[in-house]
């Protein structure tokens, strides 16, 4: 209501007009209703009876112990009071009616009772014009930036903390959460009329107090948890979180106004300290003149919250004059070592939430291969440990369909290395063969072995030692550039590398499809032989793999490079000891994202040096 906030900007005159009030506050009297209103020159108080709530609830501000009157809500927009009628003589006494009033006090809004107190409790009202939240939100940052410029220069001098740091809102919620790992929060002071919080943090070496007995409770979860030596360290810090948007509002003052306190010394925008004015006289009711205000290169200058962070241990920074005064008594990577700091908790929980969806390898085969596995389950002399999803396993299983032999297959997960595993192949590395006694590794050594103990279906050109040469010639060609290749591309993740290697593997495969037997469809003609199955299990992936990560395109039908493309998919042992797409496109993921530890062969393709 209008005449309400008129009403409200005559509270303070009337505060300095009724002697008869305010004596009777200092004597302790409860009830003012036999102390009557003397009239003042140049201000009627007609209708204003001593029994105006807001008046008594004005004085019932400044007297806490007082019970007279019931304490209906001066701000209650439905509450009614009578006009008053405001005669402008000239007389100092009359209000006038202006912006800010001559005190910078009356204002066309009411008087907020309790000012700081409210704002530190509604949401809005520290903010700035535009209304940013200057409400204290803690002192945590909850924004992550993984790698902000400068980030070692930062994080060494948050560590130090060699003189008081003052840091924008951005720069605290950027900077800060790397080094909380050095220190650990200890409490938080809020102030009811100083626009700012202040919270204080231990050096995390200096360690706990001992905790709560430990719970019997079975059911609660224990943490383990190894106990630090304590008073590693002294090191204490106060972060104080300013509002400086509060002094921003027009006509705003905290009320009973500007008060000089030295113990301020933090209060960047305070008057006498190095953001403020100088200290400013002060009018009759203790207020100042002139509101202080911040450099315009200030953090806070906009209205912004902004933070000072100082060093206060031994010096009497925090209160006290209890602590050891000096910097830590260890290095930055000491505190890195106990703990990790927001940022690497949160980038590991993204990492570990990543893997709840990311595919990983299959540990069974599927469809035509599963069934040949579970043909190969019986014991055997003649063992080959493989995996479902590998390649080089793959080829020598392809030559032991071809060769007709019997042979049991062991299923094994080549990162977890069994002993079974390790006892064939020093390196834990599939596929491996075991023979009786003798075990190997090598997929292209296997294949040799499988050929020279002349068991089953020769895959080698018989009496013809050149051909024989020739296909070996090849087969190097496959392993030194094709294989490579065929890597390089699917692990490429920039979009001009994944060209540039996509036409390296094309060029790769013509080389050898332009020395084919030209009626093929095979290799060397029209059986499948040691070429053939060499190239076989990269084939299968072009179409399964690299079409589907990398957009490889089909071969032109009744090309060369088509025919042989056609003729391995529709050969039996191609088909017995393959599995279903869904398995290689899972498995083949970790390649096509490229990431970390994927295997050796990935890393020897990252490297730039010969695959495993």
């Amino acid at each position: 209501m209008e005449t309400d906030s008129v009403l409200h900007q005559q509270l303070p005159s009337y505060r300095g007009l009724q002697p008869q009030a305010a004596q009777a506050i200092q004597h302790g009297q409860n009830h003012l209703a036999h102390h009557g209103l003397t009239p003042q020159p140049g201000l009627d108080l007609t209708g204003l009876d001593d029994n105006d709530p807001v008046f008594h609830q004005d004085l019932r501000m400044q007297d806490p112990n007082s019970h007279a009157f019931p304490p209906p809500n001066p701000f209650d927009r439905g509450h009614q009071h009578r006009p008053l009628h405001i005669q402008n003589n000239g007389s100092p006494h009359t209000p006038q009616q202006q912006n800010g009033g001559q005190f910078g006090m009356l204002t066309t809004n009411p008087i907020q009772h309790d000012s700081i107190g409210r704002l530190q409790q509604e949401d809005d009202i520290f903010g700035a014009q535009e209304g940013a939240d200057q409400k204290s939100n803690g002192h945590q940052s909850g924004k992550i930036v993984v790698d902000p410029p400068n980030l070692d220069e930062w994080r060494q001098r948050l560590f130090n903390v060699d003189e008081m740091i003052t840091l924008s809102e951005e720069e605290y919620e950027t900077y800060f959460p790397h080094v909380d790992n050095v220190y650990s929060h200890r409490s938080t002071q809020k102030y009811k009329r100083k626009p700012f919080v202040s919270h204080y943090w231990d050096c995390r070496l200096k360690g706990r107090p001992p905790g709560t007995p430990k719970s019997d409770d079975p059911n609660k979860k224990k943490r383990k948890r190894t106990a630090r030596e304590r008073d590693l360290c002294d090191v204490k810090i106060k972060i104080t979180e300013y509002f400086p948007g509060a002094m921003l509002r027009a006509g705003f003052e905290p009320d009973g106004g500007s008060v000089t306190d030295p113990n301020q010394g933090n209060n960047f925008f305070a008057p006498g300290q190095p953001g403020g004015q100088p200290m400013q006289p002060q009018n009759q009711f203790g207020m100042s003149l002139v509101n202080p205000v911040l450099p315009p290169n200030h953090p806070g200058a906009d209205g912004r919250r902004y933070y000072t962070i100082q060093r206060v241990n031994g010096n009497g920074g925090n209160g006290k004059g209890d602590g050891v005064p000096g910097p830590h008594k260890h290095p930055l990577s000491e505190s890195d070592r106990v703990k990790k700091n927001s940022v690497q908790r949160w980038l590991l929980k993204q990492d570990k939430e990543a893997k709840k969806t990311q595919k990983t390898y299959h540990k069974k085969a599927s469809g035509n291969a599963l069934v040949t596995v579970r043909k190969h389950a019986k014991e055997h002399e003649l063992k080959l440990f493989g995996s479902c999803f590998c390649p080089f396993v793959q080829r020598v299983w392809i030559a032991m369909e071809a060769k007709g032999l019997n042979y049991q297959y062991i299923e094994v997960d080549p990162y977890k290395k069994p002993q079974s595993l390790l006892d064939v192949n020093p390196r834990g590395l599939v596929p491996g063969i075991r023979h009786g006694d003798w075990g190997c590794g090598e997929s292209t050594v296997l294949m040799e072995y499988l050929e020279e103990i002349g068991m089953g279906i020769p895959i080698l050109p018989q009496g013809n030692p050149q051909m024989r040469a020739t296909c070996r010639l090849w087969s190097d060609h496959i392993n030194r550039n094709i294989v490579p290749a065929f890597y390089q591309l699917l692990q490429a993740q920039d979009f001009a590398k994944q060209a540039e290697h996509t036409k390296k593997l094309q060029d790769q495969i013509s080389k050898i499809v332009d020395v084919c037997d030209p009626h093929g469809p095979f290799f060397l003609g029209p059986q499948l032989s040691y070429v053939d199955i060499q190239f076989a299990p990269w084939m299968i992936r072009l179409s399964r793999v690299m079409k589907h990560y990398r957009g490889w395109q089909d071969p032109a039908p009744g090309s060369r490079w088509g025919r042989w493309m056609d003729a391995i998919e529709s050969n039996d042992h191609v088909k017995n000891t393959t599995s279903l797409d869904e398995l290689y496109i899972d498995s083949y993921e970790r390649y096509a994202q490229n990431r970390p530890n994927t295997s050796e062969l990935a890393d020897a393709v990252n490297g730039g040096y010969g695959l495993p």
